[in-house]
């Protein structure tokens, strides 16, 4: 089974870099880590912690989307409820509140889901966002909870990965034949850092 790190980046969509940038930089403090362009579009990156970013594709046409609430039941195609980003403690979910309403933006009262400590609001694009610290009462990490009254079967066979499910590899690639191709960003390898 592969070693998993975390997430290194989320791509989302915006038809306002700028007010992206403006949010995200200036009023909830990500630093902007890297930025490419081309004709029909751009896409930035900021800093979300060292190795995870939350990225932007700016494309001509993208409207933000109606704000739907966290976490409520909805119909028809759907991907996507809400973009839960952790802080270190409950002194920068106030810090973050106190921001976002002096900013004019929507933001809920701090909610205790046991677990979890968060506050609830929106970017400029219309996309949910929470803000969460984990709570000293629960590690999900080391205590894995189910409290679901109806499980699925699937549910009931255990938190980690159950084998037989998938076929197995049979014929895994040796290292020798292990290459990348040119995609996408590689003309940050050729310019200078941007400090400002």
């Amino acid at each position: 089974m592969a070693t998993y790190t975390g997430f290194h980046h989320l791509a989302l969509a915006t038809g306002d870099m700028d007010q992206t940038i403006r949010f995200w930089r200036d009023l909830i403090g990500l630093p902007l880590a890297a930025g490419l362009g081309k004709p029909g579009g751009r896409q930035y990156f900021f800093e979300l912690a060292p190795g995870t970013l939350l990225g932007f594709f700016e494309w001509p046409g993208v409207e933000p989307v109606p704000e739907k609430d966290h976490g409520y039941p909805t119909q028809g195609p759907f991907v996507f409820d809400h973009l839960a980003i952790g802080v270190a403690g409950e002194a920068d979910l106030w810090e973050l509140k106190d921001r976002l309403e002096a900013a004019g933006f929507w933001v809920s009262e701090p909610i205790d889901h046991a677990f979890i400590h968060s506050i609830y609001s929106f970017d400029p694009n219309g996309i949910p966002i929470e803000f969460t610290h984990l709570s000293p009462r629960l590690d999900l990490h080391q205590d894995p909870r189910m409290v679901d009254r109806q499980p699925s079967a699937v549910t009931r066979e255990g938190a980690g990965p159950q084998p037989g499910h998938w076929p197995e590899v049979t014929s895994p690639t040796p290292s020798a034949q292990w290459r990348t191709y040119p995609g996408e960003g590689l003309d940050l390898l050729e310019k200078p850092p941007w400090r400002k």
